[in-house]
């Protein structure tokens, strides 16, 4: 294997952190999705398409695509509504077992050592998405806070979404 010194360019100070997922948001063009929910629409398309790994009868569980750590699941009931007191009794009990389930392949497939579970309702709250419903599943290592996110604002993820959605999604118990 060839040492980069050797290789064309100039070399500089500046480390590179390749994220090759982002590309479909720079080909998709400013605000994707604006008009339309992410979460209505995700299930309209074919799942790797989507990065949704696992479908329930009225919620489902996809991969966040602004992923705070590898791994990163959103569970949403297909049905369009902004909070978890507007969610029918049914949708409450398949969000918390699709949930329960995302930990257990989550710790099976990444070995990770805890989780954030959280869901931000109103965009005062901090809801990226804020007029439907989702939970969020964050797998956490003992080790995954170091400086790049405290000091340059960055996060490093070591795998592709697809990578990971087709890991996550063949763990899922069928």
């Amino acid at each position: 294997m060839e040492d980069a010194a050797h290789l064309a360019g100039v070399p500089d100070e500046f480390q590179r952190l390749w994220t090759p997922h982002r590309m479909a948001y720079i080909q998709a063009g400013p605000e994707p999705l604006r008009h339309e929910c992410p979460f209505c629409e995700a299930p309209k398309h074919p799942d790797a398409e989507r990065l949704i790994v696992a479908r329930g009868e009225t919620a489902y569980v996809l991969l966040n695509l602004f992923p705070y750590n590898s791994g990163h699941l959103l569970v949403c009931p297909y049905r369009h509504i902004p909070t978890y007191d507007e969610a029918t009794p049914e949708e409450v009990a398949e969000i918390g077992a699709l949930t329960q389930i995302g930990m257990r392949v989550l710790r099976q497939v990444s070995h990770c050592d805890g989780f954030n579970l959280g869901m931000n309702q109103g965009a005062i709250a901090g809801a990226g998405v804020d007029a439907h419903l989702h939970q969020h599943i964050v797998p956490r290592w003992n080790s995954d806070a170091n400086f790049f996110p405290i000091i340059a604002k960055t996060k490093a993820l070591p795998q592709l979404l697809g990578e990971v959605r087709e890991t996550v999604a063949n763990a899922w118990p069928a």
